[in-house]
């Protein structure tokens, strides 16, 4: 798991002094004598991660912006580049790029809604982000409730628990009429955070009704997305039988389909009748669930989804679908990767959002 660490080592500088935030008047705040305690409240929140996992990888900014804290707590990091004297937005900006570029599985920031807004003007929609919060306000709800419970959704992000994903409001207030007495915050767009999921204990007989409900809704979050151009490599099981059935189109239960537009392009395919299809075409999508109890996403039973094939497809063009029951009886364990190719095994391993009803996903941990 990657994990990219930056911190704004200027918010919440403004609250001590007065200034009803930080914004464009950090160096007054300064002046006046306020100190950050940005880095105490991220070591706080990295307090909750230690002994850090051997397959969590920590990803950071130089100096003030990560690199001081991680030496501080003896954790392994790799720095990324350089900043500027003093920081600003940019460098937030520059290192949230690198991160993607560097496929980083969660990006925890420290800040205050103005940060926030950094990230939301450079993160793809489908970056998993957190907040720790340091600034002054803090409107939106991309933020823990405090520096010790970013710290456990952290921790059990790393330990396998199971988290729902929504998009979290980004909310920032005008701090120049905040100063002359005028509220006005504005909603400037959406962040993916981690939530964690709670079950409720269903009875036996109402159990088997509500899975097959949830596969429904399932399938129609699945079909709402579907584009009419691309091709779709529809893999074996009873939760995508179900996509499948929602569409009027024969399903081969062990096998491997392709379909566009709704409509079946070729049945129980061969890795071979498989690589050539998916060679032919740009944009090509895999749905996929995992083994109940075991679950493996591939290796098992799904041997015509080769490490080749899945290569011309794409690692980040593969759609995980699964109900949440299925999900809870890994019991914190991670979906797990047999390609037979450990180079690619390594590629698909990280935190995967996976679908699990109608405008509802979860992340979880793949593995090899």
């Amino acid at each position: 798991m990657k994990i990219g660490l930056v911190l704004n080592p200027l918010a919440g500088v403004g609250g001590p002094a007065g200034l009803k935030g930080s914004d464009g008047v950090a160096k007054l705040a300064l002046e006046r004598g306020s100190q950050s305690q940005v880095s105490s409240r991220v070591k706080v929140c990295l307090n909750e991660l230690l002994p850090l996992p051997k397959d969590v990888v920590v990803f950071t900014c130089p100096h003030e912006m990560g690199s001081n804290v991680c030496r501080d707590m003896g954790i392994p990091h790799t720095i990324i580049g350089p900043i500027g004297s003093p920081t600003s937005s940019i460098d937030t900006k520059m290192a949230i790029r690198r991160f993607v570029e560097l496929g980083i599985d969660l990006v925890l920031f420290a800040g205050g809604d103005g940060t926030a807004r950094d990230l939301c003007d450079t993160v793809p929609k489908d970056q998993i982000v957190l907040g720790i919060p340091c600034g002054v306000k803090m409107h939106s709800a991309v933020f823990a409730n405090n520096p010790r419970a970013a710290g456990k959704v952290v921790k059990g992000l790393t330990s396998g628990a199971l988290f729902s994903v929504i998009d979290a409001d980004v909310r920032d207030i005008d701090e120049q009429e905040l100063r002359l007495g005028k509220v006005n915050t504005r909603n400037y767009g959406h962040l993916c955070v981690p939530l964690q999921l709670t079950y409720m204990q269903a009875t036996k007989s109402g159990g088997k009704e509500m899975e097959e409900m949830v596969k429904q809704e399932i399938a129609a979050e699945v079909i709402d997305n579907m584009s009419s151009e691309a091709i779709y490599v529809i893999g074996a099981g009873t939760t995508t039988a179900v996509l499948m059935d929602n569409m009027r189109i024969d399903n081969t239960l062990l096998g491997v389909d392709v379909i566009r537009d709704k409509c079946l392009l070729a049945s129980d395919v061969t890795e071979h009748e498989l690589f050539t299809i998916v060679s032919m075409h740009s944009d090509v999508k895999i749905i996929i669930s995992c083994i109940g109890g075991q679950g493996h996403l591939f290796g098992r039973g799904n041997q015509q989804l080769s490490p080749r094939v899945i290569r011309a497809i794409g690692v980040n063009n593969i759609i995980i679908i699964a109900t949440k029951t299925k999900l809870k009886e890994l019991n914190g364990k991670p979906m797990l990767i047999d390609t037979g190719d450990s180079r690619l095994d390594i590629e698909l391993c990280g935190l995967r959002r996976v679908i699990t009803g109608y405008e509802e996903s979860a992340l979880l941990r793949v593995s090899n």
